[in-house]
């Protein structure tokens, strides 16, 4: 695909616009907060059960959580692709990431328990980073052995049954481009373990939740695409990566 051809165009918004969307953005934070402290304990006490059976019920939780924060925010989700999560198998899902939006999207949709791969930093936050530490390995980036640790941590979690879950970009793409370039961790992570890869394409949140606007958020409709496995074989990790970003990016644009 020609990158050149499939620039992003960031839309200018009004001022009646700009003025609803930060109104909705403070509906949006309020209803997160309450709808958050609500489903706390619950998934709080699935440390209580022998995973995977605990991380499938935290899972199914953050599912019924983020499912009536999107409605209530006027921006459901549709998921595709589920039928791709055969039994009994693990994935590492690599999805891309436009919008702060995508955090709270991607892990309570993945078909099983699953964990995702998190700055630490989020731990800091009081309540909220004991709920994020549940579903996260984390690792400190400026950290050599964190980075190793994180990497031993993920092939762990492959083997209790979890799917990882990785936004290859390594943070929320900010070029003109449909996604940016892909670091190295899933598809060596991928060809480490010859645990197959399933892409995901998330539509409709870079409209909800821009990247270039500060407290903003858009009703929208939000889409969530997995696609066929990816096998890592024989392949590099340059030409898995090279794969997987192009059939991400290629489904992206003809998709959005």
């Amino acid at each position: 695909m020609n990158e050149e051809t499939a620039k992003i165009k960031r839309p200018k918004y009004n001022l009646l616009t700009v003025i609803f969307a930060r109104i909705w953005a403070l509906w949006g934070v309020t209803t997160f907060v309450i709808t958050f402290l609500i489903i706390f304990l619950p998934c709080m006490a699935t440390k209580l059960v022998k995973d995977p059976k605990g991380m499938w019920w935290f899972i199914l939780i953050s599912k019924w959580w983020n499912t009536t924060w999107l409605y209530l925010v006027l921006s459901p989700l549709k998921v595709y692709g589920k039928e791709n999560f055969k039994k009994g198998n693990t994935y590492i899902v690599t999805a891309n990431h436009n919008a702060m939006l995508d955090v709270p999207l991607l892990c309570p949709f993945v078909p099983g328990p699953n964990q995702t791969i998190a700055k630490d930093t989020f731990t800091k936050v009081p309540i909220f980073g004991w709920y994020y530490a549940r579903g996260s390995v984390l690792v400190n980036r400026d950290s050599v052995a964190s980075r190793k640790k994180s990497f031993d941590l993920m092939k762990a979690s492959l083997k209790k049954g979890f799917h990882m879950c990785i936004f290859p970009e390594g943070t929320r793409n900010k070029t003109d481009k449909p996604m940016a370039k892909f670091q190295d961790g899933a598809f060596k992570l991928s060809r480490d373990t010859k645990t197959p890869i399933i892409p995901c394409v998330i539509i409709g949140s870079a409209k909800a939740c821009p990247i270039h606007e500060t407290f903003f958020l858009l009703p929208a409709r939000l889409e969530m695409h997995f696609l066929p496995p990816v096998e890592p074989g024989d392949m590099t990790i340059e030409a898995l990566k090279e794969k997987v970003y192009n059939t991400m990016v290629e489904f992206y644009v003809n998709n959005s």
